[in-house]
Parts: C-alpha cells; structure tokens; sequence
C-alpha cells in the first residue's frame, strides 16, 4: 500500500476494503509543488481513491477484478492549479477579485473573499467603504478593526472574512476543536431500502442520474468526477446566484446546468420530479440553508428511499461555525495553513494550488461511488459529508514526509474551438482520474451555465 496518511485514513473511515488498498502503487517523481505540508500525497490520495472507487464500481457491475491505478502527476498537477492552465478565447481568467486576499487589521492579519458581487457588498456595507472606493479606502477601514471582530461581524453581516491565526492557536479555538474530533468523513446509513440496480451501460456510472446543487469548487469537482465516471450529472442552481463563467467552465465539464427556484410552486415541483427518478444528491451549501426544502438527509432517505446523498461544507455540519461561510483560502487562513505557508513566519501565504476543494472534492466523488456499490449490493440509503476545515486538518496533522518538488513540470492541456459565437477556444486541464478504461478527454465541455433543460436526458 502506497497511500499517504490522509488517503489511509479516509480508505478506513469509508471501510475500503485491505486488499483494494495494495492496487495503488507507489507514486514517483516527488510533488508538483513546493510547500511546507505534504500536499503532494493529499493530492495524490485523493485522485487514487476515486479511481480506485469506479473501479470497485465496475468490478461490481460487470463482474471483474477491481483494476489497480496509477495516478499521472502531471495530470494531477495540471487539475489541481486548473486556473492556471485555463483560458477563454485565449485569455486567462481573472481568479481573484481587487477585494480578495489577505489585509493587516489592528492586530493581525485578516484575508477576505469577495469573488461574488454579493459578498463584495456585504463587505463594503460592513466597513463603510463606498462601492466606488479602491483598495487604499478598503485597508485603511480594515486596520480599524481587530482581526477576530471584524472575522465575526462578517459571518453576520453575510460578508467572508478569516482571521489569519497559527494552527496551536485553531486547535484551542472552540471550533477548532469540534473540527478535530470530527471524522475526516461523517458517513450515515439508514436503513429499509432495497437495493437499486445498475441500469444497462458500458461506463461504470452509466444510468446513475446525479443531482449536483454545488458551487465553486469542491462540490463542483467531485460532481464531475461522476459525470467522467459516466453519470448523468444535471447541476441546479437559483437563478438568483449567478455563477461566475469562468468557474463552471473549469469544473462543469460532462455536465448540464439548470435554474429553478425552489421558492417558487413550479419550479418546486419541476424539482421534485428530477428528484424522483434520481440516485445521488450532491449539495454544497451551508448545512442546513437546503432544510427547509426538505433536501436534509433525513428527509430525503424518508421520501426516496435508496437515495444516496452527499455535502460538503467549509466547517463541518455542527457548533456555532457550521453555518458560517467559507471557501479554500478562507479555512487556510483561519486553521493555521496559511502561516505554515508564510515565507518569513510574519506575512500569511497560502498552499501552491487549492487543495483543500481539488481533494475534498475527490475524496468526496470516491465515498459516494463507494456509497452507491453498497446500495446496490445490499440495500439502505446513505449520506456521506465532508468539510474543508477538516481535510486542512488531517493536512496540517499528516506524518507523510514533506516530497521535494519535481522540477520543470510540464502542465498538459487540452485546447477546444468551437463555432457557437459565444466560445471561439476553450483551454483546460485533462481529466485526472485514472480508473481502467477513463476517456482522455472529456465528452462534453464548455457548456453554459443554467441554459439547459430541467430534464433527465435518458
């Protein structure tokens, strides 16, 4: 077994079985990156278990040996920093708002996430600073604040703001404690349901239908490991959150994209129906904010029995934080990464890609294709749910020696043109997941955010 401590402890918590663990092979070639943590390996491990996971998957359905893997770690390279490889009609994407990034408050340091317009303005609101104000303004009104105020006024006023702290100093924080006793993936099963069966297919996913109400990257990502896996992946979002481009075409790939509001008679029922005829449910909000919905596990196994259901979340699903908002760079400020990662012990850095969502993402993608083999073998419905704050954990607490970084790697990528007036050229990193018989290419890419049809295609 070549896993690293992260991949061992996740394979133990979903109960992979022994014997699967000896088809990883050892990784060569050191890490992609450079980076104080060993952050190589996580990435690593996550892309091995997934693969590893459709393959259980095809040995199940088609009645063959589970294959071993080997991931490719210039793929893996090129999946994990995808923004870098990225370009629209040949233009890079512009990854980080002006408003985004790390500030000096009175006491320290602070890093703000203001990508979407919305969470820009709750930010200027909370700190008086007009829209048309610039960065200078925006300093000045932050050095005004001490770090953890100003971190907990923003989870009020719907603002996202981490207070920059060392890792001891998170591991005595209350929440940060709750993040530590918290297993890497909380996995629960209900029972009194029959098993499913595998609806005719040659892909290992093939007939599994996938309902993905995930946003940025994490969720995102282990949605469309499904969808390479062969599922019929159906993103919804609200019409009233609007996603930004560049992002659904990084990660949206093999998918289709609708609105609805479930607010509304209508589009509640359009759901319902997409819902009744579905085999996974993948969310990535806040826990709780789908509830009122009736999108709760619970609730779902009540209703659709056999169903297996999925989240993700920056801080896990309980204590005072559970409803708090978060993203990648947030939890790496605020548990102790991002001044592991500082250059000179006082200036904040950050990882050298964002893998907290590429492996929450894949390790997630891995426990529920895991999830759907035991149902259809066996029977029940199961959720399985994972946060950000607790990946960064098991990163931060890792044993895996540090790889020095392979120099001069080469990031492949895959160049589109298309004919339709909105997209000329898309480029994009390759698929990474390395299960037996995986396409080296995505089949459908490129696709526009919330145009299609809220219907399953098969």
């Amino acid at each position: 077994m070549s896993l690293g401590a992260v991949g061992e402890e996740f394979a133990k918590t979903v109960g992979v079985p022994p014997d699967y663990l000896d088809l990883v092979p050892p990784a060569h070639g050191g890490s992609p990156w450079a980076s104080q943590l060993p952050v190589g390996t996580l990435a690593a491990d996550s892309v091995a278990l997934a693969s590893l996971a459709v393959n259980a998957a095809s040995a199940e359905r088609f009645g063959v040996d589970v294959a071993p893997v080997r991931v490719n770690r210039s793929r893996m390279a090129a999946s994990f920093g995808s923004e870098r490889v990225l370009r629209v009609n040949g233009e890079a994407p512009s990854v980080w708002a002006p408003l985004s990034g790390f500030w000096m408050a009175a006491d320290g340091w602070v890093r703000t996430h203001a990508n979407y317009p919305h969470h820009e303005r709750a930010l200027r609101v909370l700190l008086g600073v007009e829209g048309a104000a610039g960065k200078p303004e925006v300093a000045a009104a932050i050095q005004g604040w001490s770090a953890v105020e100003l971190e907990d006024a923003a989870a009020q006023f719907g603002a996202v703001v981490g207070a920059v702290r060392t890792a001891d100093r998170w591991r005595e924080h209350p929440h940060g404690r709750i993040v530590d006793q918290a297993p890497l993936v909380q996995r629960t099963r209900f029972d009194g349901a029959a098993p499913r069966g595998w609806t005719p297919g040659d892909a290992p996913l093939s007939g599994v239908r996938v309902l993905d109400l995930t946003r940025v990257i994490a969720g995102p990502i282990a949605a469309r490991d499904l969808a390479f896996a062969g599922a019929e992946v159906l993103r919804v979002d609200s019409p009233a959150l609007e996603e930004t481009g560049w992002i659904h075409l990084d990660t949206g790939q093999g998918k289709r994209s609708t609105l609805l509001d479930l607010r509304e008679r209508a589009d509640a029922e359009t759901f319902d129906a997409l819902l009744s005829r579905a085999d996974v449910v993948v969310t990535g909000y806040r826990p709780g904010s789908l509830s009122r919905f009736g999108l709760d596990p619970e609730s779902l196994a009540d209703r659709h029995p056999g169903l297996v259901t999925a989240s993700v979340s920056a801080w896990g699903t309980t204590g005072r934080w559970a409803g708090r908002r978060g993203f990648d760079s947030i939890v790496q400020a605020v548990s102790g990464i991002a001044m592991t990662e500082s250059a000179d012990g006082f200036t904040p850095g950050a990882l050298p890609v964002q893998a907290l969502d590429h492996s929450t993402g894949h390790f997630l993608a891995s426990a529920i294709v895991l999830a759907l083999v035991e149902q259809r073998r066996v029977g029940g419905s199961i959720d399985v749910q994972m946060s950000l704050a607790r990946t960064a954990k098991a990163l931060l607490t890792s044993t895996d020696d540090v790889e020095d970084a392979a120099p001069d790697v080469v990031l492949p990528f895959v160049e589109r043109q298309f004919t339709d007036g909105r997209l000329s050229s898309l480029t994009y990193a390759p698929p990474v997941l390395a299960f037996t018989g995986a396409p080296s290419d995505y089949q459908r890419v490129g696709g526009r955010w919330g145009v299609d049809e809220a219907e399953w295609a098969s």
